[in-house]
């Protein structure tokens, strides 16, 4: 029997995420695969377990609910910022992304979701939250 795919492995897979409507967010097909030590949190969880117990030739797909991937989406994630808080020259347009400050030294990105003469309404929720997300997993090695 082949050697199956266990926490503490380094593998590495082919994937292609998709959202349910079909919408292909990522994937590892046109170039390196990804590489990851299974049960190291590096990859979300259930991605993570989708891949244990595979060996290497296996194919499979996968569907992963919210919670086991980037969590639901969250109301609170979205902030309203008074334009004239923003730097001179800052601009936002909605659907840029912007590189913003948290807490002193820690960065997060914040999705511009409205733009108003006054108001700028940030979302910190990752792109994918509340998402049920698809993938196509290919086991290409274990090291």
């Amino acid at each position: 029997m082949a050697k199956q795919a266990n926490e503490g492995d380094l593998v590495s897979v082919h994937y292609t995420g998709r959202l349910e409507d079909g919408t292909v967010f990522d994937t590892s097909r046109e170039g390196d695969p990804l590489e990851f030590k299974l049960g190291s949190g590096a990859v979300i969880e259930g991605f993570d377990k989708a891949v244990a117990g595979m060996a290497v030739g296996d194919s499979r797909e996968i569907r992963i609910a919210p919670e086991d991937a980037y969590g639901p989406r969250r109301d609170e994630m979205e902030l309203e910022v008074p334009r004239s808080e923003f730097p001179d020259g800052i601009d936002p347009d909605e659907g840029e992304l912007l590189g913003i400050e948290v807490a002193p030294g820690q960065q997060a990105v914040a999705r511009v979701a409205g733009v108003s003469d006054d108001l700028i309404t940030l979302d910190l929720n990752h792109p994918l939250a509340g998402q049920t997300l698809v993938f196509d997993i290919e086991l290409v090695a274990i090291r």
